[in-house]
């Protein structure tokens, strides 16, 4: 399989699942101003959505949305428990976490990250849309899960990780919230959470 990313961005959250099912795949990086790969290939003519994550496939067939990806990446390998049986409400609790994670919290972030970023009560605005969507997983996890679905990580808790971690580079923060915190602490810790990200260059 081959990973199409762009570092620390949301295909961050599936090539850190692709490590923790010990999976034997490659990197090729985008250039999100050029459409080309690292390997010199035309992104724009693997993923018509122009978007990373896209997941190449050993057939040559390509996946692309990253919840999609992440939950393909799971079934792959199911011992792993990245995620739950297909057809139990445990797995539509899943797809739950994920449709949040990208319809609302990743989408508030969105303007942060535009040409032309917000100021002023438009930047409060978008910060205080943020929170709300923090609260929302702050509740979640305030009954002592240490887990999106419990105490078992998955592939909605590296999404969550990656999207919740945007906090830092825009300067919005994770507030008083220390479930979420603590959450970011432990999967942080993770050995291929490490992994995946000293392959992007995002630490050393």
């Amino acid at each position: 399989m081959k990973l199409y990313y762009i570092p620390g961005v949301c295909s961050l959250a599936s090539h850190i699942a692709l490590r923790e099912i010990g999976a034997d795949f490659e990197l090729d990086k985008v250039d999100s101003a050029t459409k080309m790969t690292e390997s010199g290939e035309n992104y724009s003519a693997i993923n018509l959505k122009g978007r990373v994550p896209a997941l190449r496939l050993d057939d040559g067939s390509v996946v692309t949305e990253g919840p999609a990806i992440l939950q393909f990446i799971a079934d792959q390998a199911p011992a792993k428990k990245l995620a739950p049986e297909n057809g139990s409400l445990a797995r539509t609790r899943l797809q739950e976490h994920l449709n949040f994670i990208s319809s609302e919290l990743h989408k508030a972030f969105s303007p942060l990250f535009s040409a032309n970023p917000p100021t002023g009560d438009a930047r409060k605005d978008a910060e205080h849309l943020i929170g709300q969507k923090f609260d929302v997983i702050e509740t979640i996890l305030s009954d002592g899960r240490q887990f999106l679905l419990g105490d078992t990580f998955g592939v909605a808790d590296s999404y969550l990780f990656v999207v919740a971690g945007w906090a830092v580079p825009t300067g919005v923060g994770l507030g008083d919230r220390p479930n979420l915190k603590a959450f970011m602490d432990r999967v942080a810790a993770r050995p291929m959470v490490q992994a995946a990200m000293r392959a992007e260059g995002l630490v050393h």
